[in-house]
């Protein structure tokens, strides 16, 4: 971008402060941040630990820069104006979310998202009066834009089939790069390829577009030189191009909306230039949108350099051509223009007109593109995309779904909120349906939720005000420079704000960053009114100074420590993948923990091995330490689902059914549409209320079979809600009486005596294949579990043998919950049941994967008679589920069957290239 024209005394006069050069240093720090933040600081939302250590480094920079501040500014310093006020009232934002941190529903994530938060008040002070100085300004614009170039450049160098050379320049500082090649710069979903670049979401990169193609267009306009004008008219096309391979609705649908207000701050001969811009470069990007999107297409399934070359040259000549034409109307059309319009410029309302002259344009273009075929001439996905926006859409009415459900996670934490990630961490509890999204897809809820109507109102108070006095100042005095660099800034803030209305862009660390960035801009040329000399005592001025440097000291701090825990769990991960050795693994988990507790991820990885490794050899001190790790880190984390699964896991080694019942049971509510969660709390529900019953402990089967019916009342209320939503909305996961829900409420129909319910229920469960057994007269007796338990292995073994490891473990799970309900029945008599169910059993719980389990069952099973070929193949089983496990073999019984066979050492072997 070309440097703007300076020399105006009225912008003398705001900027007249000479730059001091030790400025330079935290100028040149800044943009070297600014360089590195869009590769490393991506999305946060809870799970992706891979993005949290560099989190942590950008807290720690902002830190840095800020006590650089300190020092170069504490004698400078001065609470003049409205400006300076801003600085002070920036730290509210964190401390709001330090607030939350004390009713948090996840304590990690809310720590993160307060260093975020810390980060993003650092940059505002930093940039608020770096941006004051007119040279620095300029400077700042320039690498912002160059980083956005840059980044659009990399997104097409992607679609183009250049991934490794994308990868190789990014590859040596960002950890998002793997065997040479961005992770998802070009991603597939259920609509087709799309260009995503860095941020790995097409909608997000969408958002970011649409902002600098606006600022290229103020750019390209305001610049006074030929190559400034040359190079943002030529970066237009790639820009748009990009827009459309993201087909993201909301981008297009948004770019409009915020390109007629960006023109009510124009006047007329401005927002001519603007619309004759955008409709060149327009024409330009869809003359070559349909060959560049068709070759990169190719490119993602077979390389191609002579279409890559195709590709390159279409989009090159198209954006040289649009730059020239740019250049021209700059030139020559816009002088005239400025002449010819000034007279209309000083009458009321003039700035209306194009406006809503374009408003009614934008309606009839997309009435064209989206009820009409004039919408063919578009790429064949973008046109797919545009014939199915309305508003039963299932992405639109899932997103009214989520703005419902955040309403009522805000209304059971109003007035702190539920701390950061508190959507992510409790949306399952309040979710409408069985959707899965870790975003409520709107920023300003995700807010609310997270911080209450406290923080919400200091945080909408504080950009409203900026926008206000940005924009109040704007509207007189818009021909100073500052309020032109001001525009800038508010291009970029206004444009990523209102499109996160629709999504969640601002999860982005780097959104985040540019947004602040840019209100600093927009701050820093805003019509500011004076304070009270009061406010300049050196008392609160220094006294300000001493809080924003122990703030930032903490985070400093709360920084390293994280960024330490974070290596060390990240070194126990990499060893995870080259070593098995308990002792090696677990020596940086624990460092990981020492200072974070309940970091999840390291909580997970370190009970899941210590239950492994007591599952090998029953020491209880295993049991013990896993047990610690889990009730600490749920402590701090009570609704990390996969931490009560591993506590449930813990439970069903030692044999506490009951407890591992009571997990289920206590938190069925945090995760209402999770089949996976209530399939499981009702086949136990029914076990232990029948083994009750067989104990006649007439307390304990009431309670369990209650707590069983209510949850099957709760599934099969769900199912029938869910045939309510609306005809376009996805149900999402799946939510339905399943087979083994069927058998375990049957089962307590069975027990209590009610035969007709049982029979009914279990036919509503055990369809299809299995049909004639659920008709049979002679349900729940021990023939007709054996028929179930041979069908489900037949059935499972089929799909297993066809590579269907779904359909296997579906039908496997059938089978192995009916063998559950028989062993309750036998009061665990195993060897009460025919070899060849054990045998089917056993397979069925290898092939599953819990293979420590197929061995205990094929070993009960086997008996001396080593000439029957059920036991035969039980042992080889057995023998071979040893060796998977590296346990020490049984040399006896390989020496007996043997023996009987030789041939079976072969077979063991086969068994053992089996993958579960």
């Amino acid at each position: 971008m070309a440097n703007p024209v300076y020399g105006k005394k009225a912008a003398q006069s705001r900027n007249a402060e000479k730059m001091p050069d030790s400025l330079w240093v935290l100028v040149i720090g800044f943009i070297l941040f600014l360089l590195w933040a869009p590769f490393q600081v991506g999305l946060f939302n809870g799970q992706q630990t891979d993005y949290e250590k560099p989190i942590y480094i950008a807290a720690l920079l902002g830190c840095l820069m800020l006590f650089l501040w300190v020092v170069l500014y504490y004698k400078r310093f001065k609470l003049e104006d409205q400006r300076d006020l801003l600085a002070v009232a920036v730290l509210l934002l964190p401390l709001t979310y330090f607030l939350s941190l004390f009713v948090a529903a996840s304590h990690y994530m809310a720590v993160n998202m307060l260093l975020i938060q810390s980060m993003y008040a650092a940059v505002f002070i930093v940039n608020l009066y770096l941006l004051r100085q007119k040279q620095v300004n300029v400077i700042i614009q320039t690498a912002v834009l160059t980083v956005a170039y840059l980044i659009v450049w990399f997104g097409l160098l992607n679609w183009l089939g250049a991934w490794n050379v994308a990868g190789g320049l990014v590859g040596w500082f960002s950890n998002t790069v793997r065997g040479g090649k961005y992770l998802d710069a070009v991603m597939t979903d259920a609509n087709g390829l799309r260009l995503t670049s860095i941020f790995q979401y097409a909608n997000t990169y969408a958002a970011f577009l649409m902002a600098f193609l606006f600022v290229a267009i103020f750019a390209l306009i305001r610049s006074k030189k030929a190559y400034g004008t040359l190079i943002n008219g030529f970066m237009l096309v790639p820009i748009i191009v990009s827009l459309l391979l993201t087909l993201s609705r909301g981008g297009l649908v948004m770019l409009p909306v915020v390109f007629v207000l960006l023109l009510l701050f124009q006047k007329p001969s401005r927002q001519i230039l603007w619309i004759i811009h955008l409709i060149i470069a327009g024409i330009a990007s869809l003359a070559v949108a349909s060959p560049v999107t068709s070759i990169g297409q190719r490119l993602s399934l077979v390389p191609d350099a002579s279409a890559a070359v195709k590709g390159w040259t279409y989009l090159l000549i198209a954006s040289a051509v649009t730059a020239v034409l740019c250049w021209i109307v700059q030139r020559f059309a816009a002088p005239k223009l400025e002449g010819s319009l000034e007279g209309w410029s000083s009458r009321k309302f003039t700035n209306l007109w194009l406006p809503m002259g374009a408003t009614v344009l934008v309606a009839l273009t997309a009435f064209l593109l989206i009820g009409t075929s004039v919408r063919s001439i578009l790429p064949d996905n973008i046109e797919t995309r545009l014939e199915n926006i309305n508003f039963q859409q299932h992405s639109v009415l899932e997103r009214f779904t989520f703005y419902k459900d955040a309403l009522k996670v805000v209304k059971d934490y109003p007035i702190l909120g539920a701390g950061g990630g508190g959507w992510a961490a409790l949306y399952e509890k309040y979710q409408n349906n069985p959707y899965t999204s870790r975003q409520a897809h709107n920023f300003f809820l995700q807010y609310l939720i997270e911080v209450g109507i406290l923080g919400f109102i200091v945080f909408m108070g504080f950009i409203l005000f900026v926008f206000y006095k940005y924009i109040r100042g704007y509207m007189k005095q818009k021909e100073r420079d500052d309020y032109e660099n001001g525009f800038f800034f508010l291009i970029i803030a206004l444009s990523i704000l209102l499109h996160s209305v629709l999504d969640f862009n601002m999860s982005y660390a780097f959104m985040g960053l540019l947004v602040f960035i840019g209100l600093a801009g927009m701050a820093a040329a805003m019509d500011a009114k004076p304070l009270a000399v009061k406010w300049n005592s050196s008392g609160l001025r220094f006294g300000y100074l001493a809080l924003a440097c122990v703030g930032a000291f903490a985070v400093l701090f709360v920084s390293l420590r994280d960024i330490g825990s974070a290596n060390a769990a990240a070194d126990a991960k990499a060893i995870t993948q080259t070593s098995q050795s308990y002792e090696e693994i677990k020596a940086p988990l624990i460092k990981a923990l020492k200072n974070r507790p309940s970091h999840p991820e390291s909580v997970i990885i370190l009970a899941s091995m210590d239950n492994q490794v007591y599952s090998q050899n029953k020491n209880e001190q295993f049991a013990a330490e896993s047990l610690a790790v889990l009730t600490r880190g749920l402590k701090d984390e009570p609704n990390n689902k996969m931490m009560l699964q591993q506590l449930i896991a813990l439970y069903d080694l030692q044999g506490k059914s009951e407890e591992a019942y009571a997990v289920y049971r206590d938190n069925a509510d945090k995760y209402k549409w999770d089949i996976e969660w209530y399939e499981p709390l009702i086949t136990r529900a029914s076990d232990l209320g029948t083994q009750a019953h067989l104990q006649k402990d007439a307390a304990k089967e009431q309670e369990s079979f209650q707590t069983g019916l209510a949850a099957y009342d709760h599934v099969v209320a769900g199912v029938e809600y869910l045939k309510t939503l609306p005809a376009g909305q996805m149900q999402g996961r799946p939510f339905s009486v399943t087979p083994l829900i069927a058998l375990g409420v049957g089962k307590i129909k069975h027990v209590t005596g009610d035969a007709k319910a049982a029979a009914e229920i279990l036919q509503s469960g055990l369809i299809g294949s299995y049909a004639d057994l659920a008709a049979r007269g002679d349900l729940w007796s021990t023939n007709w579990y054996y028929d179930l338990i041979a069908r489900s292995y037949d059935l499972g073994q089929a799909s297993f043998n066809q590579q269907d490891k779904a359909n296997a473990n579906a039908n496997f799970n059938i089978g192995l919950g009916a063998y559950k309900q028989l062993m309750v029945e036998t009061s665990n008599q195993t060897n009460a049941v025919p070899p060849a169910t054990t045998l089917a059993v056993g397979k069925m719980q290898f092939l599953s994967g819990d293979i420590r389990t197929a061995v205990n069952t094929l070993k009960a099973g086997l008996s001396e008679d080593y000439s029957n070929a059920i036991n035969r193949e039980m042992a080889r089983w057995y023998l071979a589920g040893l060796n998977k496990l590296k346990s020490n073999q049984d040399q006896d019984i390989y020496n007996k069957l043997i023996a009987a066979d030789p041939g079976e050492a072969a077979k063991i072997d086969e068994i053992g290239f089996i993958q579960p």
